[in-house]
This record gives structure tokens, C-alpha cells and sequence, in this order.
């Protein structure tokens, strides 16, 4: 193939935009936007010069003939969008979560396969350069046998954000599915890609937010929180996700006799003390990740059993797309890959819809909360 790949985008909020400009960075062309409201999709189509802008996605797809859809609205937006995309026989590039629920993402995955269309699932936080490196070192042996991988963040959320899809399971919000799967993309890309077990708590810490008009780009949101909280004449929505977890897992490593163990903790309305980090436990050392989506830097703990920090290889430096910030050179990392794959080009393995579906079943088990077990009997 040897022309331009075309995308129509999906979405025209902060990831929408992200999306169409990630795509031209990587080569491709970006023939039409579509979104929910005529102002709002005309001004975004017209700011970033692109060609055909739309309410009507299934329309756009029959007008635009895209070779490719990147779908960048809420989680609970996506069924029907990327459905009949693949239809249209489009190659999908979806950001997380892939849907709602793990029923209807299983059928997307089963569609797309059915229907023979390239798929790519942006929990792309495992392009993080320092994540690149971490398993480049436990793949050398650098820590001997993996046993146990520590994820522990707290983002000290505004508890008056204003009300939208993040608060609602439906719409794809919560903190498994906009935190979770970036962490557990991160740690299976390091240690192996086989989840072998799974278990968890969650609980919603927030319960209400202010319903706000004017909220447009996610990355925004706080510009918005009312001043006046008390004021009688505010509406208030019901959140009915999580804002905290704890989960557990095992997964399997090639270089590892036991499955490796694995905890997630992440508390997204309470303050932080330490850092956040990332951190990889062996028989014969361990690497240290600084923030909650391994930001870095990297440390590694040595034969004198000192914390070193380690510089980022050359070949790794040099391999990350230019962009802003690492949302969006993650975008471009997963986006170039999926590109090179629909040319025909050599490609490593990248997460598909495969991956996106496997998650979301696993957030539907995370979040039962039926693992505890009873103790009041016990003496």
C-alpha cells in the first residue's frame, strides 16, 4: 500500500484533536471529524484544516471512505461507533476503555476478527521510554527471576470536578478504566503479556459532582468547578464508579519458575505522600520507576545494594515520537506501529482489541467485590 493512510476521527474533545494530530505526525491523512455537536465539530474541523466535518458518523463513513477510524469519545460511546466501522471493513484505532462492559467488548473483539480488520487498543502508557527500558533489563536478566511487581499511585483528584462520563460506569468512567489499564499494559509489557489470575476491591469515595454546562475538553474540566458550592440553585449528578482500588494478580513470566505477583494500588481523590512509582522486584535486584505512569527516572538496585539512577539507553531515546507529553507520544508510538502494520511492514507486536476486551472483562470481575471472606465467626 502505498499511498497515504485515510482516517476519519471520531470524537472532537482533547483526545479527538489528539488523535487527528498524532495521525498526520505518523503519516497519514486525516480526512474528517465527527462529533455531537454541528458548532463544536465545524470549529474543530476548520482550526486543524481538516476537510469534512460531520454529526453523522455513520454518514461520514460512507462519504470520507476511510482506511482507517480512530474513535476518541467516552467508553460508553463506542459500540455502535466502532460496530459499524468495522462493517465498513475500517481498520480501528480505539483509546481505552475499548467499552463499557466486558460482554460488549468481547463482541467487538469477535466482530473485528470475523471481519479480518487490523485493531490497535491505546492503553499506551507501556510506550513509556523508562517502561522500554525496564524490560529490555528484566529481559537481560538484570534481576534475575522477576517475583514481584509494586504500583502505587494517588492523584489527589478535585472532589468538584464537574459531573460527566468519568462518574458513570455506562459511560466508560472510573478509575480501573482510565488508570488500570494503562498500569496493567505497563506491567504485562515488562514482565509477560499471560494474566493468569485476578482479584480485587474497589469503593467510590466521591458520590456526587456538581452538573456544570460548558465542558468540553476533559483536560479543562477544573476550569469549570463552581465557585459557589452552596449555591441552592446547583444541580448535583450521582457517581456510580470507582475512585479508588486495590487489586491483585499473578502473570506468568517466560524468565520466572512462580507466577510473578502483582500489586495495584491507586487512591485517585487522596493526597500522596511519596512519590508515585513503579517498582520490579527479582532474586537478584530491582527497578524503580518514578511517577504513576513510570515517567521516570529509572533506578536500579545493585550489587552494592545502593539505588542507582540509570541513564535512558541511546537506541530508546531515539526511537520516541516527538510530541508535547507523553499521552500524545504514546498516541504516536501505537499509532506508527498500527500504520506500519496496515502497509505491511515489519511490526512488533502491539495490544489489539484482543487485549481491550481481556480488560474490560477483568475490570467487570474487579469490579463484584466478591472476594472477601467472612471472619466475624472466627475466635
Amino acid at each position: 500500500m502505498s499511498k497515504n493512510i485515510s482516517v476519519l476521527v471520531y470524537g472532537t474533545g482533547f483526545a479527538g484533536q489528539g488523535h487527528a494530530q498524532a495521525f498526520r505526525d505518523m503519516g497519514a491523512e486525516v480526512v474528517g471529524i465527527v462529533g455531537r455537536t454541528q458548532s463544536v465539530v465545524q470549529h474543530v474541523a476548520k482550526d486543524m484544516n481538516i476537510p469534512y466535518a460531520s454529526t453523522d458518523w455513520q454518514q461520514a463513513l460512507a462519504d470520507c471512505k476511510p482506511d482507517v477510524v480512530s474513535i476518541a469519545t467516552p467508553g460508553g460511546a463506542h459500540v455502535d461507533a466502532i460496530s459499524q466501522a468495522i462493517e465498513f471493513g475500517c481498520h480501528v484505532f480505539c483509546d481505552k476503555p475499548l467499552t463499557e462492559s466486558g460482554d460488549s467488548s468481547k463482541k467487538l473483539h469477535q466482530l473485528a476478527t470475523q471481519k479480518n480488520v487490523k485493531t490497535a487498543f491505546a492503553a499506551s502508557f507501556r510506550y513509556m521510554p523508562d517502561v522500554i527500558h525496564a524490560k529490555r533489563l528484566v529481559a537481560e536478566g538484570a534481576i534475575g527471576e522477576p517475583l514481584e511487581v509494586e504500583c502505587v499511585s494517588h492523584f489527589n483528584l478535585e472532589r468538584d470536578i464537574p459531573f460527566g462520563w468519568s462518574h458513570r460506569k455506562e459511560h466508560g468512567g472510573g478509575r480501573l478504566n482510565n488508570n488500570f489499564t494503562h498500569k496493567l499494559s505497563i506491567v504485562t509489557s515488562i514482565i509477560g503479556e499471560k494474566i493468569l489470575s485476578i482479584m480485587g476491591e474497589v469503593r467510590d469515595d466521591l458520590g456526587r459532582a456538581p452538573i456544570v454546562d460548558g465542558v468540553h475538553n476533559f483536560k479543562k474540566r477544573r476550569d469549570f468547578i463552581p465557585r459557589d458550592l452552596n449555591d441552592p440553585s446547583l444541580k448535583w449528578g450521582e457517581s456510580n464508579v470507582e475512585w479508588s482500588y486495590t487489586v491483585l494478580a499473578q502473570i506468568e513470566s517466560q524468565i520466572a519458575q512462580k507466577p510473578v505477583s502483582v500489586l495495584f494500588k491507586h487512591g485517585g481523590l487522596h493526597p500522596r505522600f511519596h512519590e508515585d512509582h513503579i517498582v520490579i522486584y527479582g532474586s537478584a535486584g530491582a527497578i524503580y520507576i518514578k511517577g504513576h505512569y513510570a515517567s521516570g527516572p529509572l533506578y536500579f538496585y545493585d550489587d552494592n545494594n545502593e539505588w542507582q539512577a540509570l541513564p535512558l539507553p541511546e537506541d530508546i531515546a531515539q526511537d520516541i515520537p516527538v510530541a508535547e507529553g507523553d499521552t500524545e507520544k504514546n498516541w504516536r508510538y501505537l499509532i506508527r506501529e498500527l500504520v506500519k502494520d496496515i502497509k505491511g511492514e515489519p511490526v512488533a507486536p502491539y495490544q489489539t482489541f484482543k487485549e481491550g476486551s481481556q480488560y474490560q472483562q477483568l475490570i467487570d470481575l474487579i469490579r463484584k467485590n466478591d472476594n472477601w471472606v467472612d471472619v466475624t465467626h472466627l475466635q
